[in-house]
């Protein structure tokens, strides 16, 4: 970072109010978080206490807002002249930089203490190293470092289901580990989507995403290739304990559409892209949102169905 002070001249202070510092644990990065994480945690093969599970999905909430508060701290600079962020806490002069840093800090230390006394240590490791990896691997070096940024600082986003399995079970399993992957792989085409048609967001920030640094032509190369490989990441669930026929058949559409949409992507030329002002990007980038979240809805719906004891293979039976 530059200078942690230097909003405060850029732009007239006035006193923050309550949605100010709401908004500087990035609310909408929280919810993905939390959902994940939840799913993580129900869909495991140890049921955990209500009390403890609501408290334990608390405590990954308040440590992913440590992490966004830290990070906007350090991006303060970069954020600044970029259109999608200028109008954060910090560029706008609504919350200083030392404010963010002493919230960030605190609640990375409280969420990471309080996980370990309701959940357990494993779980209170992953998201003590979450934090870490966000705020220090990822915005501190990648971000700025290379045009792989995205690949590797991906696994910040990818680690909740992970906890969420580890307050549970104590540990780390296949289907965890696959729900990390589905994040993890499912990061890159829909990070590098959105920077095809913010290019000039990152360059006026000299962020080397993989546009700014190696093209268009690489990034959709590269869109489509992460999605290839996404693909059977995101099926494998299915023929674990955490998935089955629901999840599979629903994935499959869903895999089907993506790979449909990044196939658009990579056949596309800068010229075509600007005809349509991004528009295939744009709706390959809402759609991987969608994507995502319906992924962890199917599995959701399995774990919930195993609670009842209903499957897919139970339902002539039952009817």
């Amino acid at each position: 970072m530059t200078d942690a002070s230097w909003s405060e001249t850029t732009t007239p202070p006035r006193e923050a109010q309550f949605g100010d510092y709401v908004e500087l644990l990035k609310p909408r990065v929280m919810r993905l978080v939390i959902f994940t994480a939840a799913v993580g945690l129900i869909a495991a093969p140890v049921a955990v206490h209500p009390v403890i599970a609501v408290a334990t999905i608390l405590c990954i909430a308040v440590g992913a807002g440590a992490s966004g508060a830290l990070n906007m701290w350090w991006d303060a600079d970069i954020d600044a002249v970029m259109g999608r962020t200028a109008k954060r806490p910090i560029p706008s002069g609504r919350v200083t930089a030392d404010e963010a840093l002493a919230i960030g800090l605190a609640l990375s230390v409280l969420s990471v203490m309080f996980l370990f006394l309701f959940g357990n240590a494993v779980a209170a490791g992953l998201l003590a190293f979450t934090i870490f990896f966000y705020a220090v691997i990822y915005s501190m070096w990648l971000k700025r470092a290379t045009p792989q940024n995205i690949v590797i600082g991906g696994a910040a986003g990818a680690f909740p289901p992970m906890i969420g399995w580890a307050v549970a079970t104590g540990g780390v399993g296949i289907e965890s580990v696959l729900m990390f992957a589905l994040i993890f792989l499912w990061t890159p085409p829909h990070f590098w989507a959105l920077a095809l048609f913010r290019n000039d967001d990152y360059t006026n920030a000299a962020v080397p995403m993989l546009p700014v640094v190696a093209g268009t032509r690489v990034t959709r190369n590269q869109i489509l290739l992460y999605t290839l490989i996404l693909v059977p990441a995101a099926l494998a669930p299915a023929f674990t304990q955490v998935g089955g026929p629901l999840y599979f058949a629903v994935a499959a559409v869903l895999n089907a559409q993506f790979l449909w949409g990044a196939w658009r992507i990579w056949r596309r030329d800068d010229a075509a892209a600007a005809a349509d002002r991004f528009a295939v990007e744009k709706k390959f980038f809402g759609f991987s949102i969608l994507y995502l979240f319906l992924h962890f809805v199917l599995l959701l719906a399995e774990a919930v169905l195993r609670g009842v004891g209903l499957t897919l293979e139970t339902w002539p039976v039952v009817l």
